[in-house]
């Protein structure tokens, strides 16, 4: 597993990356600038600088609160704020350690994803 930190303004929030082929692939790709937008009311996403390496994913995943997801058919990054039903397509990164309440905010905002010192 990877521990990584995302910073949004002063707050620095850390989260651990799976040990799966999706997680180490997206740690490879940090540190990474992102701007962060809500989607349906559950969720922030962004778009990645590419794909990422799905091998040996399960086919749906259901979202928890606080973990960070890839929606493999868009290519995108989900970081979900509330739980959401199992979805074909979604893959779990990894999870946050902690609140994310840095994350709850209006409008587009940029986020900072590094790998922790």
């Amino acid at each position: 597993m990877t521990k990584i930190t995302v910073t949004v303004g002063e707050t620095q929030l850390q989260a651990t990356l799976d040990d799966t082929p999706a997680g180490r692939d997206f740690a490879a790709m940090l540190p990474l600038e992102l701007r962060l937008s809500d989607y349906h009311g559950i969720e922030k996403v962004a778009d990645l600088p590419r794909k990422l390496d799905t091998t040996d994913a399960p086919a749906r995943y259901a979202a928890k609160a606080g973990d960070i997801t890839l929606y493999a058919p868009w290519g995108n990054m989900a970081i979900f704020y509330k739980p959401f039903q199992a979805a074909s397509g979604l893959v779990r990164l990894g999870a946050f350690d902690g609140p994310i309440d840095a994350l709850l905010q209006d409008g587009a905002f940029p986020a900072r994803f590094a790998l922790a010192d």
